[in-house]
């Protein structure tokens, strides 16, 4: 029986995308109006955080590390001045980003509609706690999930680890088997959870080619939106 569901944040209730093509081209124009590759722009951050961002959660770098190595591939990709002080540059990334910060439609919508339910719901993040709350309160839903879970609360793991998910479940307070995550990183989101026990559902909210349907061949379930999620637990 299913006692909890854990949300991603970033692409699953937060549009992580909107915000970084926003900022990612305000920031590139700032630098040089009309550059000949800005539509280019937000595909290419959000593949250097793909990149980069591995190596903070394998202990290779602190978090302002990998941000200072996407922002310097970043602009050697674009042919941009390599800025001098590249943490205040990063900074005036994150103003723009922060001015774009928006929740997907149906983020509070399927919040109403799961709140009867006697579900806890709460969100499994790989981000940082001060920014990933900070995005929770200006989106409007900080007070409809409880806890917030973060690297930084389950001793410094990541997903997908076992460890990750096997952590998160203790501070519920739950077996994994009670235990629903949500996300858009099929990876992460769908398939890690299912090494402990945990059940995933892999939002799709792009419509990704899959040769097959996982969950006909036993896989996860894919949804295209969070308010599918009712008829699911059903």
């Amino acid at each position: 029986m299913i006692r909890a569901i854990l949300f991603d944040l970033d692409e699953t209730l937060f549009d992580h995308r909107q915000a970084v093509a926003y900022a990612a081209t305000t920031w590139t124009e700032s630098f040089s109006p009309g550059h000949e590759l800005l539509t280019e722009v937000p595909a290419l951050w959000l593949d250097l955080e793909d990149r980069h961002l591995p190596s903070w959660y394998a202990g290779e770098c602190s978090f302002d590390e990998q941000r200072r190595r996407r922002l310097r591939d970043f602009c050697r990709r674009l042919g941009l001045p390599l800025p001098t002080d590249l943490d205040a540059a990063y900074g005036d990334f994150l103003l723009h980003y922060e001015a774009a910060w928006a929740a997907f439609p149906d983020a509070a919508q399927a919040m109403d509609a799961l709140s009867g339910l006697g579900l806890t719901l709460g969100v499994l993040t790989n981000g940082v706690p001060v920014q990933q709350e900070a995005k929770l309160r200006r989106i409007g839903l900080m007070d409809r999930l409880d806890p917030v879970l973060t690297p930084d609360a389950l001793g410094g793991n990541f997903k997908p680890t076992a460890a990750c998910y096997l952590a998160a479940a203790a501070k519920l307070g739950l077996r994994p088997q009670e235990i629903l995550l949500v996300g858009d990183n099929r990876d992460l989101d769908a398939i890690g959870p299912t090494t402990v026990g945990m059940h995933g559902v892999w939002l799709d909210r792009y419509g990704t080619p899959q040769e097959r349907d996982d969950h006909a061949t036993g896989g996860p379930p894919r949804i295209a939106s969070l308010l599918e999620l009712p008829a699911l637990l059903n």
